[in-house]
């Protein structure tokens, strides 16, 4: 057995790991890398493997930086099966349509500015035909029911256990035979954290011989998910003393719903005082409609509340917009309000339009909730938090921060040094051979690593891009 890591490699997005086995190949997970717009434009187009060899993919979540390069996968010629949850599957039907779109758009804006300079025009990496074609070959199953992979002669069989990351999220088993052998092989996907809201907490998938794992916050401790609550009423109080508008860039899976859950909470409790709030984004509108048919997903706090009746992702003051017009009236509101917008990382979407009218405005506020990749403009604006005199480029042009950043960390849908020590502690370390730390950077994975060390696992490596082992 081969493994070649595609993406993820010492860094955080693109997540793509190549598994040759019995002579065949499969991917877990084909997603985009995010950063430098030409740079990742590059590293999107070409695979580090031939497309037309791939018997399937075997897909852990639906979160772009895990799926948004199947459809240029597609493009290039792949007809194998994708494998996914349900609740997958239907979230990548809308968000791969959304990255589409997205995709199509910005490069029509950036060509504008590479053709007054005569510069090479950039293509999208895939289209909305392109979508379509990858959305066919979806497979799906449920958690925790073994299925066989099409292409390996029943010498390969899955199971997903529930990684509590976003809604339909997975864990990925596999059981090999191989050479009269049998391995179980283990893929943490993105782990969760225990005690977040709406969602059940990650399983415990069994005793891998070896596992590739995520390692996004293996040298960080998050405050607790317990206390996103506490925190967002107190940025939102002070946010409100100054008069101006609440900017937070939100992922459209699972950080939105997170936050118009609390939200929903600390007014119905008569915690805050009611003022408006936008979900601005058709992406995050739809996804909300998907969680809903999804209850299996849900924790035992969120399903009562569904019995009682109670809508978790609507109140009186929410509105979900999805008109671009409308959209752009936001520009125009005088007083205080809070808008919600994609993308997370602030590299493409609506959230770019709002952070444009409003940063300059020291009334305001910027609420990071949510990872953020190097070279984003999430990270500049977090490692400027508060300097003063720092500027951002945001449409090709300079833009001074006088708005007020905070940073809330209890939001984070990836699990700790502590969550990943406590879930690393569950294998049994006489089984586990080795561990391959992907999706971090290295000085988080460099962390983990010790911290691994410290409680006696072994043959813990961190590979490059492109390594194969």
């Amino acid at each position: 057995m081969k493994i070649k890591f595609c993406g993820a490699a010492r860094t955080v997005t693109g997540s793509q790991h190549l598994l040759e086995i019995n002579g065949k190949k499969l991917l877990l997970d084909c997603g985009l890398y995010q950063g430098k717009r030409e740079e990742a434009y590059n590293i999107n187009k070409n695979f580090l493997f031939d497309v037309k060899e791939l018997q399937c993919v075997v897909l852990s979540h639906a979160h772009i930086d895990h799926s948004g390069n199947l459809p240029t996968l597609t493009a290039k010629g792949f007809k194998g099966d994708i494998y996914s949850t349900t609740a997958t599957r239907d979230l990548c039907a809308i968000m791969l349509q959304d990255s589409a779109h997205i995709q199509t758009r910005d490069i029509e804006f950036v060509n504008k500015k590479r053709a007054r300079k005569k510069e090479q025009l950039f293509k999208p990496l895939y289209n909305f035909d392109n979508v379509r074609d990858t959305m066919k070959l979806f497979k799906t199953f449920p958690y925790r029911r073994k299925f066989y992979l099409a292409g390996f002669k029943e010498k390969v069989a899955v199971t997903y256990f529930d990684a509590g990351h976003i809604l339909g999220s997975a864990q990925v088993l596999l059981d090999i035979e191989e050479n009269g052998s049998t391995m179980k092989f283990g893929f943490s996907g993105d782990i969760g954290r225990p005690h977040l809201p709406i969602l059940k907490d990650p399983e415990f998938m069994g005793n891998p011989d070896y596992i590739i794992s995520e390692s996004t916050y293996g040298g960080r401790v998050h405050d607790k998910a317990t206390e996103m609550d506490i925190q967002l009423k107190n940025v939102i109080i002070e946010s409100l003393s100054r008069g101006g508008k609440i900017i937070v860039p939100a992922f459209s899976v699972g950080r939105t719903q997170e936050i118009v859950f609390s939200l929903s909470k600390l007014f119905s409790a008569g915690i805050i005082p009611q003022f408006p709030i936008f979900v601005d984004s058709p992406l995050s509108t739809n996804v909300s409609d998907v969680f809903k048919i999804h209850h299996e997903c849900f924790d035992n706090e969120t399903s009562e509340m569904i019995s009682k009746g109670i809508d978790i992702f609507g109140f009186s003051n929410l509105t979900y917009i999805k008109d671009v017009e409308e959209s752009k009236n936001l520009n125009n509101i005088k007083g205080v309000c809070m808008i919600i917008s994609a993308s997370g990382m602030c590299e493409s979407g609506r959230i770019l339009h709002h952070l444009k009218n409003n940063i300059q405005d020291e009334r305001n506020t910027v609420l990071i909730v949510g990872y953020q990749a190097p070279e984003t403009l999430g990270r500049r604006l977090v490692e400027s938090k508060n300097i003063p005199g720092t500027y951002v480029r945001i449409f090709g042009e300079q833009y001074k921060i006088k708005s007020r950043i905070y940073v809330l960390n209890s939001f984070s849908a990836h699990a700790d040094r502590e969550e990943l020590t406590e879930y690393f502690g569950k294998f049994d370390k006489k089984i586990l051979k080795g561990i391959f730390l992907v999706h971090g950077d290295y000085d988080q994975q460099l962390a983990l690593k010790q911290v691994l060390t410290d409680i006696h696992f072994k043959n813990i490596y961190i590979p490059e891009k492109g390594e194969v082992l």
